[in-house]
């Protein structure tokens, strides 16, 4: 119930109203209206790209989209499932697949190699993804999350500044693996002090807040039984644009699909893998 209640919210602040053609069916449709008849997604001029493709059906599984876009996605991400070459490729392309209803059998055998190493992301991702695939998370790449927070907050490399995206993603991992009580608690701490008087998120503590550290930040707080602030929902509205699209920052709009499809799941009131309303 506390969670259908931030979605209530989050559409009121954001403009719209529930039931009607609010910010999360407008992003939605933004981003079906992009996408390509192969079912795979690009940015206006360039490319298609597995992983803009896995993060838009991550948002179109959240926002509700129709069947047959999905399957288009899910299509575009089989047949190209050779492109996808690095560890953290490997877990966001399966948790999308996931979403979507397929199993990745080759990603899932990959990520279940993972070890604990140098890069903090990739065993987030890895964690996330099997846990999408109903497998249980590693308990060595939990431990390691665990023994990597640096008051509490995550960074992308071991040793590295703690910054609000890995911190919040960290947090979604660590409660998919069932992660309870002080690690969460100082993890929320953290990810808190990347908010700025306008109320949202920037990346690094002192930078402006922006879209996506915003989005990752709900999507964090609410994995965590916490409710965003007001003004961190009217900051995101204010990013909203006229084809529902999102605005990078104040300053800047950029990778508008990108963006958007990273905004998405915020909106709908859910955190990776896809939990929530």
């Amino acid at each position: 119930m506390r969670i259908l209640a931030a979605g209530a919210v989050a559409l009121v602040l954001a403009g719209g109203s529930v039931g009607s053609t609010g910010p999360l069916p407008s992003a939605t449709a933004f981003l079906t209206s992009v996408q390509r008849a192969d079912g795979g997604f690009a940015e206006a001029g360039g490319p298609e790209d597995p992983s803009l493709t896995a993060w838009a059906a991550l948002a179109l599984v959240a926002g509700g989209a129709p069947v047959d876009d999905r399957a288009r996605a899910l299509a575009y991400l089989r047949s190209h499932e050779a492109d996808v070459r690095q560890v953290t490729d490997d877990a966001l392309v399966s948790l999308a697949r996931s979403a979507l209803g397929d199993r990745p059998v080759e990603l899932l055998a990959r990520l279940r190699a993972v070890a604990p190493g140098a890069e903090v992301n990739a065993e987030i991702w890895t964690i996330i993804a099997l846990r999408a695939a109903s497998e249980p998370a590693p308990g060595g790449l939990v431990r390691d999350l665990l023994s990597q927070a640096r008051g509490g907050g995550w960074s992308w490399v071991r040793g590295g500044q703690p910054d609000s995206n890995d911190t919040a993603a960290a947090i979604e991992a660590l409660r998919a693996a069932g992660v309870t009580g002080e690690p969460i608690a100082r993890g929320v701490a953290a990810l808190r002090r990347f908010q700025n008087r306008d109320g949202g998120y920037g990346l690094s503590r002192g930078r402006a807040s922006d879209a996506q550290s915003t989005a990752w930040a709900i999507q964090a707080l609410l994995a965590a039984g916490a409710e965003p602030q007001r003004s961190t929902w009217r900051f995101l509205s204010r990013l909203r644009r006229p084809d529902g699209s999102y605005r990078y920052s104040a300053a800047y709009a950029t990778t508008p699909v990108w963006v958007t499809a990273q905004v998405t799941p915020a909106l709908a009131g859910r955190w990776f893998p896809l939990q929530g309303s």
